[in-house]
């Protein structure tokens, strides 16, 4: 009787190999790339949550709150998993909040110690939002960031 060994030639094998690797070079850069626009929309989500308190502040008292003022906490009181501050101030009538990620180590490199600005203009009673960053590619942010929009 004729004996057929079975399994994969060395080649093949390393073919394989050659094609995870392959993926793996084009995967891990897109990943980065998301967990970076991941952590930025933190920075997004503490933001809007203090635009109604904001809108509600400049409307009764004429004037932008700070973070002193009007029931509003401390700057650090509104950090987040990557976000290590926001500030809350401006000069009437148009309000900022921004702020400031951690510093690398404990956030994507391209976000660490960078600061992003929430702008809110008041016009009659009404308030426009801006987003705008500092230092921070415009790949990771959101289009309505980004220095290059029209």
């Amino acid at each position: 009787m004729k004996s057929m060994q079975k399994g994969f030639t060395l080649i093949e094998l390393m073919i394989v190999v050659a094609i995870i690797a392959i993926l793996a070079a084009i995967a891990i850069p897109q990943y980065q790339n998301y967990i970076t626009k991941t952590q930025f929309t933190e920075s997004q989500t503490i933001a809007d949550g203090l635009k109604t308190p904001i809108v509600e502040f400049s409307n009764q008292n004429g004037s932008c709150p700070t973070n002193t003022s009007g029931g509003f906490l401390p700057g650090a009181s509104y950090k987040g998993k990557y976000v290590a501050s926001v500030a809350v101030g401006g000069t009437y009538p148009t309000c900022t909040v921004t702020a400031t990620f951690k510093a690398t180590g404990s956030v994507s490199q391209p976000l660490g110690g960078q600061t992003t600005i929430l702008t809110g203009t008041v016009n009659g009673g009404t308030v426009s939002w801006t987003c705008s960053a500092t230092g921070i590619p415009d790949k990771y942010l959101p289009q309505v960031c980004r220095a290059s929009q029209t």
